[in-house]
């Protein structure tokens, strides 16, 4: 099945390494990169939006229209960040710009959250909280589904040129990751692939954990 998809957060790592998956897979034919800034990149797929600031998007926008699934890989650290400002940057902006795209019960929102997000939106890590609330509302909107990817400790693809000092380094620890916490670890790579398996055939859960991805990646490579 061929897809149309749109990428948010490309200029960022985890972005980036799932718009690298999606130009390199033969079954997506279009890709919109929507960001603050150009990813800088040039492919026959690639379309790119520049939005400065996606809180200011509007419902149906039609750049946003005839998408078969959006990749919502666009986020902060919560690191030194009251509550109100967190929320705003991650919640408030990503149900705007789910509004802004659809919902369309055609097309897939997959959301990339984190490990340790807390459903219950209660709990004493602030980021974990907010995190929740902003999967559960998305999955009230009717889309064909949104599925919450809660990807661990990531390793970087080759090539990528967002990726920090501090992720290059916790990446040459990534084969002692790999064995210790099996569970905990994954390659972009893997998360790109498993987010397009999940939009072209669905996926039995709504939360994607680590071992899920990897489900998804062992059915995609089938």
């Amino acid at each position: 099945m061929y897809m149309k998809v749109i990428v948010t957060g490309a200029t960022g790592m985890v972005g980036e390494g799932v718009l690298q998956e999606c130009l390199g897979n033969p079954q997506i034919k279009e890709v919109l990169s929507v960001s603050r800034k150009s990813t800088g990149m040039t492919h026959p797929k690639l379309k790119e939006y520049i939005v400065a600031d996606f809180l200011l998007l509007k419902e149906g926008d039609k750049t946003l229209n005839g998408y078969d699934a959006c990749f919502f890989c666009a986020g902060v650290s919560s690191v030194g960040m009251k509550e109100p400002e967190y929320t705003r940057i991650t919640y408030d902006t990503t149900l705007t710009f789910a509004k802004a795209v659809g919902p369309k019960p055609q097309m897939t929102f997959a959301y990339v959250s984190g490990a340790g997000t807390n459903s219950s939106e209660k709990g004493r890590l602030m980021w974990a909280r907010v995190k929740g609330k902003t999967e559960n509302d998305l999955m009230k909107l009717p889309f064909k589904q949104v599925i919450a990817f809660r990807p661990g400790a990531m390793k970087f693809t080759e090539g990528q040129k967002n990726v920090s000092k501090m992720n290059k380094f916790l990446s040459r620890l990534y084969p002692v990751f790999k064995i210790v916490l099996p569970n905990a670890t994954s390659t972009l790579r893997q998360v790109g692939q498993a987010m397009i398996y999940a939009a072209q055939n669905g996926y039995e859960k709504n939360v994607v954990e680590v071992k899920d991805i990897k489900i998804l990646v062992n059915s995609a490579l089938k």
